[in-house]
């Protein structure tokens, strides 16, 4: 399968010609260059995916295969760095996502990008985030994972900040860099610390089982906890902020000043499952070396996810709905993973949270591409300027309400099957658990038909032209992605991705499923209620103006971030570094030239150019060498 080296080559190659000749192609000939690469890679995916399900089965496992490993860089007698490509279930699984919302995304950009000043470079930095997130899922060892995973960070930064005239934007990209780069600096200690103890970055050897590889590691002990539980810890740190778990999470909501294609693109589908991805790749070491780190990735997940679901309830703008929904829904990944063991029906959690990631990635790509429809429509992200919109925009309305099922958990959608599974191996996990994921589920219920209700039902508003229908190039995105969306649940999962790689059935819990499915309804009828025909705006309840605040602000995370660098780490400590740097570094420095300066003004006249100065100096330096000879 060699052949899966082109799904990296090909949106590279794009990304060079586009950027290289932008000034000369037309903005069509850029669009069609960069989509007709990506559905290269899109084909190039199914048939590696077909053919390693159909094909790569030793047994009942399905085995890894590394058709490109070559040693790139040696760092000792046992440790090196490799650049390849590792093809197993999930890598397989996330070439189909990427590759799936990506071309989607391309294509849809024909249309709601068309005329945009930066055209060929916005094709551009779409080819090269492709092309990194392709080589971060096939990377065949973690260091080569942490090279791809920061140049994602950095094509994710430019398609942010594409908008760059636009300050808000500008800042957005800033943010998002930034937070993302702190917690990748954890990231990279983690790396070194485990590959100083194991002698290896190889994901082969590191999820082996082989306890050996981590004898020193465990032994070795630091603050009450092995080396190995510190390393672990410290990658997650890392895949928390790509996946903006709390209280990383600041950068995302801010990210939707990107276009909107974007934000299906890096901000529902690929990027911010890059921290799953890195707790599902290294699973084996969690789960068997680790547990206790597990253990607070399920809760670090469970909290994430409800204070999310929280904050979206009183969003108003389409797009930070979006957002919030995205890192909730992350959570329930997360909490999946750390509740999962590792065989049979114990690795339930493992193959949910997998599971959940491939619906989510095509339910969530839909509603955020529906809502370009509608921002295209009516030139805005706030829901008060939108209500009536379903007769303008029929096909934009259903596939809309076909996500918003789904993400809801209504059968027989997608997510209603993935979601069951997560809140199923919860409840096995631990009950109280499980209630508090059920009430996160009902809530994202509720906020998502109040989003759905605010924007194609109620009173039509008034526009300044009239309102019709995206085009094709932006509805047929629509449509695709509507049908895994609406049939995606009925694949068996579970045959293809799971812990063990052994086949696992699917099972439905029928108590779990009724109850999560009744709680759903019931948020959505209060949502219908509230929002599908309002006789007048929604008032919050006096005793819940305090919490309606609070949420609006986003529980004040952004404001304490900004208290803790600007009062504290700006105006206290780096103040005083900053004083100490100009009056005693700069000081010392410029100190240091003025005597220089003034010495050398007291000496010049030995250069005076005098032959008879000269002379009484080489005279006197005679004869005061000859006394010290004569005296010493």
């Amino acid at each position: 399968m060699e052949y899966t080296l082109f799904v990296l080559l090909l949106p590279l190659a794009s990304f060079v010609f586009l950027g290289l000749l932008s000034n000369k192609l037309s903005h069509k000939a850029s669009g069609m260059i960069g989509t007709a690469s990506l559905l290269m890679v899109a084909l190039l995916s199914y048939f590696a995916a077909g053919e390693y399900f159909m094909t790569q089965k030793t047994g009942a496992l399905f085995q890894t295969l590394m058709p490109l490993n070559l040693t790139w860089l040696n760092m000792g007698a046992n440790l090196h760095i490799d650049m390849g490509i590792l093809l197993d279930p999930i890598s397989v699984m996330m070439l189909v996502v990427i590759s799936t919302v990506s071309l989607m995304v391309h294509i849809y950009s024909l249309g709601y990008m068309k005329g945009e000043k930066g055209f060929q470079r916005y094709y551009a930095f779409l080819s090269l985030f492709t092309f990194s997130m392709m080589g971060l899922v096939l990377s065949t060892n973690i260091f080569q994972m942490y090279i791809f995973w920061e140049l994602v960070g950095v094509s994710s930064y430019l398609l942010i900040g594409f908008y760059y005239t636009k300050p808000t934007a500008v800042a957005a990209a800033k943010k998002a860099f930034i937070v993302t780069r702190f917690a990748d600096m954890f990231f990279l200690i983690g790396i070194l610390v485990l590959s100083y103890y194991t002698q290896t970055f190889d994901f082969g050897t590191l999820t082996s089982g082989n306890s050996a590889v981590f004898q020193q590691a465990i032994s070795t002990q630091f603050l009450g906890a092995s080396a190995l539980v510190w390393a672990m810890a410290l990658i997650f740190v890392g895949g928390a902020g790509k996946s903006a778990m709390f209280p990383l999470h600041i950068w995302l909501p801010d990210a939707m000043e990107g276009p909107t294609p974007v934000s299906a693109l890096i901000h529902a589908a690929t990027m911010v499952v890059a921290g799953v991805y890195l707790v599902a790749r290294l699973f084996p070491v969690y789960v068997l070396f680790t547990p206790e780190v597990l253990q607070g990735i399920a809760y670090v997940g469970a909290f994430t996810s409800m204070f999310a679901a929280l904050i979206a309830i009183v969003q108003t703008d389409i797009k930070r709905v979006l957002a919030f929904s995205t890192i909730s829904q992350i959570g329930f990944m997360m909490v999946a993973l750390g509740v999962s063991k590792f065989e049979g029906h114990e690795g339930l959690g493992y193959m949910a949270s997998m599971f959940h990631l491939f619906t989510h990635a095509m339910f969530k790509a839909l509603l955020f591409l529906g809502a370009g429809s509608v921002i295209h429509a009516v030139h805005s992200n706030e829901m008060e300027n939108m209500g009536g919109l379903r007769k303008q925009m029929p096909i934009t309305h259903l596939t809309f309400l076909t996500a918003c099922l789904a993400i809801a958990g209504i059968p027989p959608f997608s997510g209603f099957f993935s979601k069951d599974e997560i809140l199923s191996a919860t409840y096995l996990y631990n009950t109280g658990l499980g209630v508090w994921m059920t009430l996160v589920a009902g809530l994202t219920a509720f906020y998502m038909f109040r989003l759905y209700f605010s924007i194609f039902w109620g009173k039509e508003k008034q526009h300044a032209h009239p309102l019709h229908e995206s085009p094709k190039s932006m509805t047929f995105p629509l449509i695709f992605l509507a049908i895994p969306t609406l049939l995606g649940g009925f694949i068996p999962f579970g045959q293809f991705v799971t812990a063990d790689r052994a086949p696992y059935t699917i099972h439905m819990d029928l108590m779990v499923a009724g109850i999560s499915v009744i709680i759903a309804l019931v948020g959505i009828l209060i949502a219908r209620k509230l929002y599908q025909h309002p006789e007048k705006p929604v008032t919050v309840p006096s005793g819940l103006k305090g919490f309606h605040k609070a949420a609006s602000h986003r529980f004040y995370i952004d404001e304490i971030y900004l208290f803790i660098t600007k009062k504290i780490l700006f105006n206290g400590v780096s103040r005083a570094f900053a004083w100490f740097d100009r009056h005693v570094v700069d000081g010392f420095i410029n100190g240091l030239a003025t005597a220089t300066d003034w010495f050398s003004i007291r000496i010049r006249g030995f250069q005076s150019g005098e032959i008879q100065w000269y002379a009484w100096v080489f005279l006197f330096g005679t004869l005061l060498i000859t006394a010290l000879i004569l005296f010493i």
